[in-house]
């Protein structure tokens, strides 16, 4: 997406990333999570769950930005989200 307006600091900020967690088995498959997802991270799955829905299912992981507006919205608490450490922050903590 492009922007006709930059922050002046946009290139040294890091955007958050995440790994979307779901539990099948909890999802009643109301769909919340997959509506209300910024970034389009998920999808609805053709696999059933325990109870006969039909959870949701990561179709584009590395979209996640970690908002964990999924795991707000969620009635069931069948989704979370948690931070993916980047290649340079796992090299800078393995140094000190």
């Amino acid at each position: 997406m492009k922007y006709w307006r930059v922050p002046l600091d946009a290139a040294q900020i890091e955007v958050s990333r995440g790994i979307v967690h779901i539990i099948a088995d909890r999802c009643k498959g109301c769909g919340y999570c997959i509506v209300f997802c910024p970034r389009d991270v998920l999808e609805v799955s053709s696999q059933f769950n325990a109870k006969g829905y039909h959870p949701p299912a990561v179709k584009k992981p590395d979209e996640c930005v970690n908002c964990h507006y999924c795991e707000i919205i969620c009635p069931d608490f069948a989704i979370f989200s948690v931070e993916a450490h980047s290649a340079a922050q796992t090299g800078t903590s393995a140094q000190q």
